[in-house]
């Protein structure tokens, strides 16, 4: 009995981590897919901008801001696991960047198989 709540609570455990990874995983694209939407936004507004010094800052800001959460983005993952490090807590138990960049091409892969009109054929 006690070796099989044992698997049951490793099973749980694996879930558990899978779950967080791909969390990760998945806040890690929208944010970088929100950030390239906010640049091009802020990179329209620039050029509506008509000179207007109001408008070019706020463009300008648009686009900063942006850049600026994709990097605290990818960074985060980072910070979480060299502090964890620091103070001696195995993050890498339950994040893992190479289990998250994995995850990552493991959606992008299902995305361009699942889209993308003829399919690589060509047209006659």
């Amino acid at each position: 009995m006690a070796r099989s709540g044992t698997l049951i609570s490793d099973t749980q455990n694996v879930q558990l981590i899978d779950l967080i990874n791909k969390g990760i995983a998945y806040a890690i694209i929208v944010a970088g897919f929100l950030s390239v939407v906010f640049i091009f936004i802020g990179g329209i507004s620039f050029i509506l901008s008509g000179g207007q010094e109001d408008k070019i800052k706020q463009a300008v800001s648009t686009i900063r801001y942006a850049i600026i959460g994709l990097i605290v983005t990818i960074l985060a993952v980072i910070i979480v696991n060299a502090l964890g490090n620091i103070i001696g807590i195995s993050t890498t138990e339950y994040i893992s960047f190479s289990e998250i960049v994995r995850i990552i091409q493991d959606i992008s892969d299902s995305i361009r198989s699942s889209g993308g009109g003829s399919g690589g054929q060509t047209l006659r």
